[in-house]
């Protein structure tokens, strides 16, 4: 599977800097997913619960507050008020 740099961080610090092949999340025109290789864009994050696949097939899936999400040839940055991984 095709992989990206996935960053999310909080004004508490970073919560999770590595690989993902997908997230999915609630942004400004409803629910979004990003794979590798997605166009370029910005967009705000509303309250959700966000997923998230890694290389190794596993998901977790996270409580996530209001923020940004930026997508780039360079990864994936969500920069977010609120981010907790669930069990």
């Amino acid at each position: 599977m095709n992989e990206y740099h996935l960053t999310v961080s909080t004004p508490s610090g970073t919560v999770f800097d590595g690989d993902a092949v997908f997230l999915s999340l609630r942004g400004a025109g409803g629910d979004l997913a990003v794979m590798a290789g997605h166009i370029p864009f910005v967009t705000t994050v509303k309250k959700c619960v966000c997923k998230v696949r890694f290389p190794d097939e596993t998901e977790k899936t996270a409580d996530c507050e209001t923020g940004l999400l930026t997508v780039s040839k360079n990864g994936v940055h969500l920069l977010t008020s609120g981010f907790v991984w669930n069990s």
